[in-house]
């Protein structure tokens, strides 16, 4: 049964991460990245805690894989523990999912305030730097 404690709590973690996740990408869509910025040492944590009880997971399966030599895995598992191995797959794949879809945005975002950017203070190259222009009307103010 610690195996099944194990899974449920790695479960709790993964959907706690895809639940922020989806947070990030309604902040990105209002342009508010405080919360973002406020939730990142969370989803820190919480991605380092997802991986302990991962390797919980693995250390509990692989227990069971040596105690029992002769047997596959699938026979060592109880329904519950399937069930939840079942999920934890179908999570992950969500995951995935949401974080692909996340990072289009923050590669968008990111695109846009690069151009911006350079829209403002433009650059040229030296050697495989950029630098900004020396060029001393830049910032020409005028009254």
């Amino acid at each position: 049964m610690l195996l099944a404690y194990h899974l449920e709590s790695a479960l709790k973690d993964l959907r706690d991460i895809i639940t922020m996740t989806q947070n990030d990408i309604d902040d990105i869509k209002k342009a508010d990245a405080d919360a973002q910025f406020d939730r990142l040492s969370l989803k820190e944590e919480m991605i380092e805690a997802f991986e302990a009880k991962k390797a919980l997971i693995d250390h509990e399966i692989s227990k069971l894989m040596t105690s029992n030599p002769n047997k596959d895995l699938p026979e060592l598992l109880n329904q519950e523990e399937h069930a939840k191995l079942d999920e934890l797959k179908t999570e992950l794949a969500n995951l995935k999912e949401i974080n692909q879809k996340y990072a289009r945005m923050v590669l968008a975002v990111s695109s846009l305030y690069n151009d911006f950017l350079e829209r403002l203070v433009p650059t040229e190259m030296e050697g495989y730097n950029k630098v900004a222009s020396k060029n001393p009307s830049l910032l020409e103010v005028r009254v």
